[in-house]
């Protein structure tokens, strides 16, 4: 089956009447994305931010007349500026579609980040299976990207090293690799109950779920209140991150380490200077726009 896509460039002022709009012409779905290279990084709490100029892009069924969809939705939109293009989607396995796009990768020394549906390339290295339909992270990214290759450089190679903390764990690839290189216990905590399930479901395919407890942030307060890690990776947002910092330099142990990412360039700086307070830190590590910050607590 193929698929009718139109879509509408407007105005953050005319978002909800349009997206009303495609839905009442009968779009199955609606997607919303920036029309003008303008970043949304980081919204307060409860904010929906949208860009200043948004394209939104209806699909409908190939099967639906397209002079009569247009003729609709300009009736609707009678009273906005917009301007709009069509194209026809030819219908195809998009699960497979992505698994071409999705091969297996190296992060250091020992790691790899293989998808389920090939044989890792090097079968005696240190493997992490991921599924490629996954809504989380997959180490494609660079800020999981450089979290992984620390792990791999300082994980399992100092036996000491009994535990991880995951603060913002998404799909568990960061808890669970440091498992599968070498640490005997990891917590994971995120916001969002199906980055646990995500999580869950990841160890198990890896045979880590053994080692590996994931909780919400609430739960895992009242259960780990005062718990101390050999290690801390929080791979989250520059806000969140300078806000965690008491929390997260609190369940580091002494000469423990704290990894840190998701931070542009440009916030580097500041990130550093408030865990200057808890931890000597490191120069920072770079890839593309990214940064990840490694400090030792005092």
């Amino acid at each position: 089956m193929s698929w009718l896509q139109i879509a509408i460039s407007t105005t953050k002022n005319h978002v909800e009447l349009t997206e009303d709009c495609l839905f009442t012409a009968g779009a199955q779905t609606v997607t919303l994305t920036d029309a003008a290279d303008q970043p949304i990084l980081e919204p307060g709490p409860g904010e929906t931010p949208v860009w200043n100029t948004v394209i939104l892009t209806g699909l409908f069924s190939f099967e639906d007349n397209e002079k009569t969809l247009l003729k609709s939705i300009h009736h609707c939109l009678n009273d906005i500026d917009f301007t709009h293009a069509t194209e026809i989607l030819e219908d195809q396995n998009w699960t497979r579609a992505w698994m071409e796009h999705f091969h297996a990768m190296q992060f250091g020394q020992r790691l790899w980040i293989c998808p389920l549906h090939i044989d890792p390339p090097e079968p005696k290295a240190v493997n992490l299976r991921l599924d490629p339909g996954l809504a989380f992270g997959t180490g494609t990214h660079p800020t999981t990207s450089l979290c992984l290759r620390w792990l791999d450089k300082n994980v399992g190679l100092n036996t000491t090293q009994q535990n991880i903390l995951d603060y913002g764990c998404g799909s568990g690839i960061l808890a669970i690799a440091a498992c599968l290189l070498g640490m005997k216990q990891a917590d994971g905590v995120d916001i969002d109950p199906q980055a646990l399930i995500a999580t869950s479901d990841n160890a198990e395919t890896n045979h880590v779920q053994q080692n590996i407890q994931t909780y919400l942030p609430d739960d895992y307060n009242k259960q780990h209140a005062n718990t101390l890690y050999d290690v801390v990776v929080a791979n989250i947002l520059s806000g969140p991150l300078a806000e965690l910092a008491p929390t997260l330099a609190h369940h580091t142990k002494a000469n423990g380490n704290i990894v840190l990412s998701g931070i542009l360039r440009e916030q580097a700086q500041s990130v550093l200077d408030t865990y200057s307070e808890f931890f000597i830190m490191d120069e920072p590590k770079f890839e593309e726009d990214w940064v990840m910050l490694h400090g030792v607590k005092k």
